[in-house]
C-alpha cells in the first residue's frame, strides 16, 4: 500500500545567488498534523514564480522516497531531507514508471488527479547546491509529478494512498516525460497522449507542436515542443555578398535598399514577413550587424529591405548617408517565424512606424497571388512626410478583390488631407479596431513599437480574439523573461567588461554586438548576460519547454563546427558554447 510519508510546505523567500536575488518557494519543510489540500495549494505553501509553478494543474508536487535514496547514491549525499526537492508530498510508492496521467488517488479526504511530470527549473540546483540538477532529473528519468485537486480535503503524514480511478490511455509519468525529452517522439504515442483529458495545457501544447511538425514534413529532428519554432532553417550558413543595386528614399526618414547577389546566383525566396541579418560598414571599421525585415515581394533575384534613420543610430545613419548604389554588403539568408499563414480567413495587417516593413511584404505576397481573402490594411504614422510606401500600398490594395484600409496620423502636418492621405487623426489603437468592426476570426499580424504591440495584443484578447490568431514581430531585442529574479535597472546592451576573448566571434543580431568568446563564460547565456542583452530563459540547463516557462532560443546564422543545438537551426543558449563563429537572434 502506498503511503504519504511527509507533508511539506514553505512560503517564498529571497535567496542570494550569483550576485542576484532569487524569489523562490523551493524551500519546503515537513509539518506535523493535517493540512487542508485546496484547489491551488496546500495550506501554508506558496510559489515564488506563479507563471512557471503552481496553478490548478500543478497544485501539489509529489516526489518518491525511492528517488531520494537513488539520488543519495548518485550524488554521494547523506544530507537529503524530505521536502528538499521542493515536493509537497513525499510518498512511499507511486513510482513515475507506474503512475499514469489521469490516475486519481485518495489521500486523506482529498481526491487528486495526476496531470503532468514536473518540469524542473534551475532553482532546484540552488536548493541542492547541484547546478546541473534540473538536467540530471531529466537524464535519469526521475521527474516526479503533479496532482490536480478534484475534491479538497485534509491530508497528513501517515495517510494511506488508494487509487480510485485509472487514467485513459495508460501512459505513465515516465513515458510522458520521455516522449518530450527523448529522441524520436513516436507519432502514435503523441496521439495517445493528446487523448488524455487530464494532461496539462503546457504539455499538451508541446505535444501538439511535435505532432504538427511530423504531419507537416515528417521531421523528427529538432524539438518544437521544447523551443518555439522560429521558421524554417536558413537557406545558407553565414553571409553572402550582395551589391546595392538601388537605393530609394521612401520618406523623410526611411530608405530602401535593393540587394542583388554579387555571384549572380539565385537567392532563396523569403517567406513574407521574414528578416535578414545585414553586415555592413567601412572596411577599416568593425562590422556593423543589424537585422532588418524584408519589405518587397518574394523574389529569387534580389531582396529589398527598408531602414528608418534613428536619431543616434550608427547603422541607420551609415545606410542613409554613406552607403551608395554599387557598394557591397553581406547578408544572411532570410529567417524568422513572423510569416503569413495560408488559409481562407480574413487577414488584418497592423503596423506602426517602421513596423510596416514585414506586413508590407505580406501585402505584396497577397497581391501577387491575387488573393480573394478579406484583407485589412491598418497603419499608424506621425504624418505624411514620415509615411513610407503610401502610394505603393494603395496600388497593392487596389489589386485585391476584397480590401479595407485605415491610416492614422498621430500629428498630421498642415498639408495632410483627411480622408485622402489619412483617415483618423490620432494613434492606431484598439478603439480604432473596434470602431471598424473587424471580424474576430481574422488572422492579426502586428508589428511596431513594443507598447503598440502589447496594447493591441491585450486589447484583441480582451475583445475575444484567440491567441492563435494574433501574430507579432518586435524590432530590437525582445524583453527579458527572468522568472524569480528580482528586477534591476536595465542597462542598454554593451561589450563585456575586460579584454576580448580568444575564441570565435558571437554576433547578437538584434542588439548589434560582436563579441569574442571566452571560456570564462559557462554558456552563451552567461555571455549575453555579461553584455546586458535581454534574454528569454528559465531553467538555464535546457530542460524547460516553452509552453511552461519560456526557454531561451536564438537562430544560428553561421555554425561551421558542431554545437549543442537542434538540427532546425535553433541554439539553446542556456547550455551551449560556440565552437565557431555564430550569429544569434538576440
Amino acid at each position: 500500500m502506498a503511503r504519504l510519508l511527509s507533508l511539506n510546505v514553505g512560503l517564498p523567500r529571497d535567496v542570494a545567488w550569483q550576485g542576484r536575488t532569487v524569489h523562490t518557494g523551493i524551500w519546503k519543510a515537513p509539518v506535523d498534523g493535517p493540512r487542508m489540500v485546496r484547489r491551488l495549494n496546500v495550506d501554508g505553501d506558496g510559489q515564488g514564480d506563479v507563471a512557471g509553478h503552481g496553478g490548478e494543474h500543478r497544485a501539489v508536487f509529489v516526489y518518491q522516497d525511492d528517488s531520494y535514496r537513488y539520488w543519495q547514491d548518485q550524488l554521494g549525499r547523506t544530507d537529503l531531507a524530505y521536502g528538499q526537492f521542493g515536493e509537497n508530498f513525499t510518498v512511499d510508492g507511486l513510482a513515475d514508471a507506474e503512475v499514469c496521467i489521469g490516475d486519481r488517488y485518495r489521500i486523506g479526504s482529498a481526491l487528486l488527479e495526476v496531470t503532468q511530470p514536473r518540469v524542473t527549473c534551475y532553482r532546484l540546483g540552488i536548493r541542492l547546491n547541484e547546478p546541473e540538477m534540473a538536467a540530471l532529473l531529466v537524464k535519469h528519468g526521475r521527474p516526479g509529478f503533479y496532482f490536480r485537486v478534484i475534491e479538497e480535503g485534509q491530508a497528513e503524514a501517515g495517510d494511506e494512498i488508494t487509487q480510485e480511478a485509472a487514467g485513459p490511455e495508460q501512459m505513465s509519468v515516465f513515458e510522458i516525460n520521455a516522449l518530450l525529452y527523448a529522441p524520436g517522439h513516436p507519432r502514435d504515442r503523441l496521439e495517445h497522449a493528446l487523448r488524455i483529458p487530464a494532461l496539462s495545457s503546457g504539455w499538451r501544447h508541446s505535444f501538439e507542436a511535435l505532432l504538427a511538425q511530423q504531419r507537416r514534413d515528417g521531421a523528427t529532428t529538432g524539438n518544437p515542443g521544447l523551443v518555439a519554432a522560429s521558421g524554417p532553417p536558413p537557406a545558407w550558413r553565414g553571409f553572402r555578398a550582395f551589391r546595392v543595386s538601388r537605393k530609394v528614399r521612401e520618406s523623410d526618414n526611411v530608405t530602401s535598399l535593393v540587394l542583388e547577389p554579387t555571384d549572380g546566383q539565385p537567392v532563396a525566396a523569403a517567406l513574407p514577413g521574414q528578416f535578414v541579418v545585414l553586415q555592413l560598414g567601412p572596411a577599416a571599421a568593425p562590422a556593423l550587424m543589424r537585422s532588418y525585415s524584408l519589405s518587397g515581394e518574394p523574389s529569387t533575384a534580389c531582396y529589398r529591405l527598408s531602414v528608418k534613420q534613428e536619431a543616434h543610430g550608427v547603422a541607420s545613419a551609415y545606410i542613409a548617408e554613406e552607403l551608395k548604389a554599387g557598394d557591397v554588403v553581406h547578408a544572411s539568408a532570410p529567417r524568422g517565424g513572423f510569416t503569413l499563414r495560408q488559409g481562407e480567413r480574413p487577414v488584418v495587417l497592423l503596423s506602426a512606424g517602421i513596423g510596416v516593413t514585414p506586413v508590407l511584404a505580406m501585402l505584396h505576397a497577397l497581391a501577387a497571388e491575387a488573393s480573394t481573402r478579406d484583407i485589412w490594411w491598418l497603419h499608424g504614422i506621425r504624418n505624411g512626410r514620415e509615411h513610407p510606401f503610401a502610394t505603393e500600398a494603395r496600388g497593392l490594395l487596389d489589386a485585391l478583390a476584397h480590401h479595407h484600409s485605415h491610416i492614422c496620423y498621430s500629428a498630421p502636418a498642415p498639408g495632410d488631407r483627411p480622408n485622402v492621405d489619412f483617415d483618423t487623426a490620432g494613434h492606431l489603437d484598439i478603439r480604432v479596431l473596434q470602431a471598424l468592426d473587424i471580424p474576430h476570426d481574422s488572422d492579426f499580424y502586428i508589428c511596431g513599437p513594443a507598447s503598440f504591440m502589447s496594447d493591441l495584443t491585450s486589447g484583441l484578447a480582451t475583445s475575444g480574439v484567440t491567441a492563435d490568431r494574433i501574430h507579432t514581430e518586435l524590432f530590437g531585442a525582445r524583453p527579458s523573461l527572468t522568472p524569480g529574479i528580482a528586477r534591476s535597472p536595465q542597462m542598454p546592451p554593451h561589450l563585456p567588461v575586460g579584454p576580448p576573448g580568444p575564441g570565435p566571434n558571437v554576433s547578437f543580431a538584434r542588439s548589434g554586438l560582436n563579441v569574442r568568446w571566452s571560456r570564462s563564460y559557462g554558456s552563451l547565456l552567461e555571455l549575453a548576460e555579461a553584455c546586458d542583452i535581454p534574454v528569454r530563459w528559465s531553467c538555464r540547463t535546457g530542460v524547460c519547454h516553452n509552453c511552461e516557462t519560456g526557454l531561451v532560443a536564438g537562430t544560428v546564422s553561421y555554425r561551421p563546427d558542431p554545437i549543442d543545438a537542434p538540427a532546425d537551426g535553433n541554439v539553446l543558449i542556456c547550455c551551449s558554447r560556440p565552437e565557431g563563429d555564430i550569429v544569434v537572434d538576440l
